[in-house]
């Protein structure tokens, strides 16, 4: 990677295709999202390394819900453990991590060790993990829609207060940094409803490679091409 390249302060991944590696391999599903574990942790390195300032990875959605429930056990069980297990390495890179979704729909015992892991790194200055769990674009859209209607009901803003500035701040961060650069592993060419307020000038890349492949190489190929396009915002070039 050249020194002249520009490098994305956000990078979000839609981590998808750990079935489809196991599949191909003749593994059950459950090595596939084992071996997708140990990409994220790879590109989280990565990403610090690189100085990039956020990465949200999208590691549940609320459609993930209608998996079998054997299924659902061992990825609950899964992400427990890696909140576990990254605490260290965490506060070793001084990495911040976040999380957005229904938060309260987890399992008590995710949302514990979550809580845990979110408030061991808070005061960490590096780069921000922002992990996306049991969540959906059009929900963050409808509970911030609702706390604006809340706020107007109370009296507490008008309903000329409401743009798009006020709206960011209902989300469920607050007026967190849209994405630079969006990937998308596994050869589907979808956002599949992730992001969809923060992504509005977002630059796409789609790769056929399975997440549990994705690796420094592929990161560097999708930084490569994001720092050749031409971002103007619906602007001109001047």
């Amino acid at each position: 990677m050249s020194k002249n390249e520009q490098i994305p302060a956000h990078i979000a991944i839609i981590l998808d295709g750990n079935g489809r590696w196991a599949r191909r391999r003749g593994f059950t599903r459950m090595r596939g999202h084992r071996k997708g574990v140990e990409a994220v942790r790879e590109i989280t390195r990565e990403c610090s390394k690189k100085h990039i300032k956020q990465l949200t990875l999208y590691a549940f959605s609320q459609e993930n819900w209608k998996r079998p429930q054997r299924e659902i056990s061992f990825l609950m069980k899964l992400l427990k453990n890696f909140l576990i297990k990254e605490r260290k390495e965490t506060k070793e890179n001084n990495i911040r991590l976040t999380a957005i979704g229904r938060i309260n729909g987890l399992p008590e015992d995710v949302q514990r060790e979550l809580t845990i892991s979110l408030e061991e790194s808070k005061n960490n200055t590096g780069m921000i993990l922002c992990l996306a769990l049991n969540y959906g674009g059009r929900s963050e859209i409808v509970d911030a829609a609702r706390k604006i209607a809340e706020d107007v009901k109370s009296g507490k803003i008008s309903l000329e207060e409401i743009t798009e500035e006020t709206f960011n701040k209902y989300l469920y961060i607050s007026n967190m940094p849209e994405p630079d650069l969006l990937i998308r592993t596994g050869g589907e060419v979808r956002i599949s409803n992730f992001l969809l307020w923060e992504i509005s000038y977002t630059e796409l890349w789609f790769t056929p490679v399975c997440w549990p492949d994705f690796n420094k190489t592929y990161l560097e190929e999708a930084i490569e091409h994001y720092s050749h396009r031409e971002r103007r915002f619906g602007g001109l070039r001047e």
